[in-house]
């Protein structure tokens, strides 16, 4: 029960962050290792319960009228596809390089917020033209796959990419953000459920904590706006940064 407990509390913590800026995975993922989870069935269990809190907050973004939906049924195809791949695919490249490629670029993203002091405080979205939508595309495809093989950072860079190719605010960004995470989440997690990766008798209370979290956190997020969200964002860069740092060396 103490173990129960445990889990519910990170769970509720991790989906509460993420449904704000993204990065929850620095939570959940080390609190199944801690449980005793081998890192397999982690990530598996991991990844059903997230696909639960992601569509909760999903869900409240969706409802508040802060997603953008003809926008993202031209990218949630791609998202899938690219996480399709992403999963299947064995790459050559080795994890320690990924992890310092990665850290590089979320260390980029974080100082660029950090120094463009204006950035994302304003809703500067105009209208979907043919550029911007094969931008997103490419955006939905790249970071479905990403998130399909690895993970750490997706939504950072999913926010990040919404505000340069849209000019959307933060909370405009997050909230398309979680729809897109929820996609690439659902597809994993499928494919992890084949693979029999999933503990179900933790899964299933881990995913009950996440929801409650995930949509808790949407809705101090929309009530807060970016004013909130910014410097959550950044904190949760670093975090991710710092950790794939220390993991690569």
């Amino acid at each position: 029960m103490l173990t129960i407990l445990f889990l519910c509390l990170g769970g509720f913590l991790a989906a509460f962050v993420d449904s704000i800026a993204g990065g929850g995975g620095l939570i959940s993922m080390p609190i199944l290792l801690m449980a005793g989870l081998p890192a397999h069935l982690a990530l598996g269990t991991n990844k059903f319960a997230g696909a639960f809190g992601c569509f909760s907050s999903a869900y409240k973004y969706s409802n508040s009228g802060k997603t953008n939906v003809e926008l993202l049924k031209k990218l949630i195809p791609f998202t899938i596809l690219g996480c399709f791949l992403g999963v299947k695919c064995v790459l050559s490249i080795s994890e320690n390089i990924l992890n310092v490629l990665v850290f590089l670029m979320i260390l980029i993203v974080a100082i660029y917020t950090y120094l463009k002091k204006d950035l994302g405080k304003e809703d500067k979205f105009e209208s979907l033209s043919k550029e911007n939508i094969k931008k997103g595309m490419f955006m939905a495809f790249t970071l479905g796959f990403y998130d399909g093989f690895f993970g750490p950072g997706t939504g950072t860079f999913l926010t990040f990419a919404f505000i340069k190719i849209y000019g959307f605010d933060f909370l405009h960004a997050s909230a398309n953000t979680k729809i897109l995470n929820f996609t690439s989440n659902l597809t994993a997690l499928i494919l992890f459920m084949f693979s029999g990766q999933i503990l179900y008798k933790v899964a299933i209370f881990y995913a009950i904590s996440m929801v409650i979290g995930g949509y808790i956190g949407a809705k101090v997020a929309i009530s807060k706006g970016s004013q909130l969200i910014k410097p959550i964002f950044l904190f949760m860069a670093l975090g991710v940064a710092i950790k794939l740092l220390y993991q690569a060396f």
